[in-house]
């Protein structure tokens, strides 16, 4: 699925969700119905305990590659456009945008319109997701308001509000579903191949997320 599809997922059980950032993925690939034997291949590649492995790390390198090899390999980036979109998602307040171009040796609006001609995505989408990130990924083991502070939200509201814009589901809800997991059961594979959650999620409220989805 391609990023900042409005959406619905309906599943009755549970559900495999992972989000790749959009520069990792071919821009303008669409939606891609895949086989059932290409998701084996996704799932499998995930390693042995799948889903069901509580406390067990996905391989998303090893995703990763597989997905790849179905959906082809994305373009290089400009190394100024590369730089500001991962310090833009870094989870947590961060720099500001301003100070990021100032970084790449450009102007805040000319950095803007590069990013958003090479990845689909503004930046200020793109920082909005690196702190819901890091806002879930505070959770149960925080409150959503101390959640929210911590990742730089205004306040609860704010953070409230991202999470069911890109996620269709409240910060709340996501912390209850997540047991020993850290946000109710995506997976988020990032430069780095870094794991955010780990576990299962049931979705069936409209999200918009600034990311490509393989979900099961």
């Amino acid at each position: 699925m391609p990023p900042q599809l409005a959406h619905t997922c309906a599943a009755t059980s549970s559900y495999v969700a992972l989000f790749v950032d959009p520069w990792l993925v071919h821009a303008g690939l669409g939606l891609v119905r895949l086989e059932a034997r290409a998701v084996r291949r996704l799932l499998a590649s995930l390693g042995s305990t799948g889903v069901d492995g509580p406390g067990a790390e996905p391989d998303l390198n090893a995703f990763y590659d597989e997905l790849i090899a179905l959906t082809g390999a994305a373009p290089l980036l400009d190394a100024r456009v590369a730089h500001a979109a991962r310090a833009t998602v870094r989870p947590g307040p961060g720099a500001s945008l301003d100070a990021i171009a100032a970084e790449v040796g450009l102007s805040p609006s000319r950095l803007r319109a590069l990013v958003r001609e090479s990845v689909g995505i503004p930046l200020a989408r793109l920082r909005q997701w690196g702190r819901l990130r890091g806002a879930i990924a505070e959770l149960p083991g925080a409150s959503v308001a101390a959640a929210a502070a911590t990742a730089g939200f205004a306040d609860q509201a704010h953070l409230t509000r991202t999470s069911r814009t890109l996620l269709g589901r409240t910060p709340a809800s996501l912390g209850r579903a997540s047991g020993n997991s850290v946000a109710g059961g995506w997976w988020c594979a990032q430069d780095g191949g870094q794991s955010i959650t780990k576990g299962s999620m049931r979705c069936a409220d409209s999200s918009k997320h600034p990311n490509a989805l393989v979900g099961r």
